[in-house]
């Protein structure tokens, strides 16, 4: 009988291993060497919320699912309904195909159907890969309707820095000068402001995330070699890394607070690159435009420490 989660794919290499689930694409767990560097789940669990899901073709918000595109109104189904936002796109609940499944690399495939909101046909490709330097992930968009469709993209990993403790805990490093501040009810962005005005939020030198509260995009990525990189260690200096290129100018971080689950309550970092912020549908910010015919692609990595 098939899994909750979808087809299981197992990747093993080099101390690394990983099981991806058809459904939204999802990384299910990834380990080093037995240790956990995200919150995994069960394979025949329903998918906890949009734990380690593909987002796309958008990440994040649409404040209201409203939004114009090449000058017409659309309106999104309400997926946040308690905050009546659309959220983190069309296909995390989607059965992806397998397009290629290798002991160290799988590629899996499916199709963003003209439907209400979204009238336009994408193909997305997604390939996990392993390595030496950890876990690839690669999210390719090919535009293969007739008209220019809005795009974005990220991934929504759980990071675990030790195999104990919580959030609290964990030493955070975010290399990240500017935060999108939100309203507190709904998590409407505000305004683009330096993480100065908001030292809570300044984690460029590393320290310990304590009591904070974060469910916040950053920017303007200090990147060595045009790669930004965000690092999550325990007190044995044990942890785990993401790293992105340009093509993802922001990174979400929410500290996973859910104090009436306590069995879920700040057990994991949410790091997530994205191609562009929230409701970017609207503020056209770091949009991408995906001519008919035209591709997008954009990849990230997460490593143990």
């Amino acid at each position: 009988m098939l899994p909750r989660s979808g087809r299981q794919l197992r990747l093993a290499a080099h101390g690394y291993e990983a099981n991806i689930a058809s459904i939204g694409a999802t990384l299910r767990t990834l380990t080093i060497d037995g240790r956990d560097l995200v919150v995994p789940f069960g394979a025949d669990e329903v998918r906890p919320g949009y734990r380690g899901a593909t987002l796309a073709p958008w990440p994040n918000r649409i404040v209201d699912g409203r939004y114009r595109f090449e000058g017409e109104e659309l309106q999104l189904p309400l997926t946040e309904p308690e905050r009546s936002h659309a959220l983190h796109g069309l296909l995390a609940w989607a059965e992806f195909e397998d397009r290629l499944v290798l002991d160290d690399r799988v590629v899996l495939a499916a199709v963003i159907l003209p439907q209400t909101g979204y009238p336009f046909r994408v193909e997305v490709e997604v390939e996990y890969r392993l390595d030496t330097d950890g876990l690839h992930q690669t999210v390719t968009a090919h535009n293969v309707g007739a008209d220019a469709a809005p795009w974005g993209t990220g991934p929504h990993p759980y990071l675990v820095a030790g195999p104990s403790g919580r959030v609290d805990d964990w030493t955070l490093t975010l290399p990240a000068s500017e935060v999108l501040t939100v309203t507190p009810d709904r998590l409407s962005p505000v305004a683009v402001e330096p993480v100065t005005e908001h030292p809570e939020w300044d984690f460029r030198t590393p320290r310990p995330i304590a009591d904070v509260f974060i469910d916040h995009a950053f920017t303007e990525l200090s990147r060595a070699d045009g790669v930004a990189e965000v690092r999550l260690t325990a007190a044995d200096g044990q942890g785990v890394g993401m790293a992105w290129d340009e093509r993802c100018p922001w990174v979400q971080v929410h500290t996973a607070d859910t104090p009436a689950r306590q069995e879920t309550h700040r057990i994991g970092l949410a790091v997530e690159p994205m191609t562009c912020p929230p409701d970017a549908f609207n503020s056209g910010v770091d949009l991408v435009t995906l001519a008919p015919g035209a591709t997008h692609a954009a990849s990230w990595r997460i490593f143990g420490i």
